[in-house]
């Protein structure tokens, strides 16, 4: 009895040993990354997915906080050579993440020297123009990306004699004065203010945000976002807080709330709160394109991304980066994208991942859950409407907060604050430029 339990004490210790050598054997891969709550857990679960898929390499991913923190951490590991494989990166620090020259692994580098198949043509042009420098190449893989929608509330639409989702700035304001009609106390909100009324209100009407082609033609860029069509635009919106037609609720998606609660019956935002509204809004809702301001354009151009990419980091060691290739390719495939897309609202970053949707049935389904699909390909993307790369805009767009917190605010009008955000926007480009020429 006592050699029998020697012989499986001895066998168990063998076990233990080559499950330890195995394990030891794999390559860790560090993935940084922003996403909380629901989209958190989704990540959780690509990565065990592509863990369970092979036995080379073990993703682990680890929440850093908010895209801001993220970055920032990121930057910080790096400079204590402690940093992770890969980090998610937010679009506006794309510009800073470019000029990290020595810190960054281009993505086609990555992939060519780690000999896995790489065709960028299988992205969705809207997505990669973004991060791709000025010889087409491709710098970071396109993730979580989205664009602002128009999501209103149809139980309010139907109950305030709505016959359609508004098109126009116009037919926004006039429906919210029904929704007020109606009994209810706000028309409308909107989140990522920098993002939604100041980028994305640029590219849909095609004007630009600054020179150089919004930053994609150089560095030595400025803004002038204090243009006439915008200033207007933020004006009249101001103006409109007193009767209750719009309603401030904070910065990034704060004011989600105002719209799942029924308290606002419009709220432009992100196509990626998709998964927040199915499990927060008691209520039928839908999404539609963002309004046109028919004084600024007699057509809308495109909108632009936002969300972010997976940006890989040198000073690893060389056989792990084959590993995040394969993690790459992986997370890009259709099935893996569909998933990720049809759960929350991104946009899926390969045709394939589109069409297997389609096919799955998931727009007939949901139907206006291609809208961001659609705004982003309306219309070939102009030099206005590509996107935005200028240098330290994570800090630019605290300015734009803070000044346009003033307007609501009553402190200051839209003239004043937006005057005042160009002056202190282009000291920080300046900066840049100087940092970095």
């Amino acid at each position: 009895m006592i050699l029998n339990k020697l012989k499986l004490a001895a066998l168990g210790a063998s076990a233990f040993v080559a499950l330890t050598v195995s394990a030891q054997a794999q390559v860790q891969i560090e993935w940084w990354h922003a996403m909380g709550g629901a989209n958190g857990e989704r990540v959780e679960r690509m990565a065990n997915d592509f863990n369970a898929s092979q036995s080379e390499y073990v993703v682990v991913p680890s929440y850093k906080g908010n895209y801001t923190e993220t970055m920032t951490a990121a930057v910080a590991a790096f400079r204590a050579n402690a940093q992770p494989h890969i980090v998610q990166v937010f679009e506006v620090g794309t510009a800073t993440m470019m000029a990290a020259k020595g810190a960054v692994y281009p993505i086609y580098e990555l992939m060519s020297d780690a000999g896995v198949a790489f065709d960028k043509s299988v992205y969705l042009p809207a997505v990669v123009s973004y991060y791709e420098d000025t010889n087409g190449n491709l710098l970071s893989m396109p993730f979580n990306s989205s664009t602002p929608v128009l999501w209103y509330n149809k139980d309010a639409f139907e109950k305030a004699g709505i016959a359609s989702a508004p098109t126009t700035w116009d037919e926004v304001n006039a429906a919210a004065q029904a929704l007020l009609d109606s009994g209810m106390t706000c028309g409308y909100s909107f989140g990522w203010q920098s993002w939604v009324m100041l980028e994305n209100y640029g590219a849909w009407h095609n004007i630009p945000m600054g020179t150089e082609e919004n930053g994609f033609a150089g560095i030595n860029t400025r803004f002038t976002f204090n243009n006439e069509a915008i200033v207007n635009r933020i004006q009249s919106i101001a103006d409109s807080q007193e009767s209750g037609i719009f309603k401030y609720g904070g910065r990034r998606g704060d004011s989600l709330s105002l719209f799942t609660s029924g308290e606002c019956g419009m709220w432009m935002n992100s196509s990626a709160y998709y998964g927040s509204m199915v499990s927060q809004a008691e209520f039928d809702f839908a999404q539609t394109m963002l309004p046109l301001d028919t004084d600024v354009a007699d057509k809308a151009q495109n909108s632009i991304i936002g969300g972010a990419t997976l940006w890989v980091l040198r000073g690893k060691d060389d056989a792990d980066y084959k590993g995040v290739a394969e993690f790459m390719n992986f997370i890009s495939s259709a099935e893996v994208q569909a998933w990720w897309h049809q759960e929350t609202g991104y946009v899926p970053i390969t045709t394939a991942a589109a069409v297997l949707s389609e096919e799955q049935g998931f727009y007939e389904a949901n139907p206006g859950t291609d809208t961001a699909i659609e705004q982003l390909s309306l219309n070939a993307p102009t030099p206005n409407s590509r996107g935005v790369r200028f240098g330290n805009f994570v800090q630019v767009r605290d300015i734009i907060n803070e000044e346009l917190e003033a307007v609501w605010a009553g402190s200051k009008t839209a003239q004043e604050a937006l005057d005042t955000a160009v002056e202190r926007g282009n000291s920080l480009l300046q900066k840049f430029e100087r940092a970095n020429s």
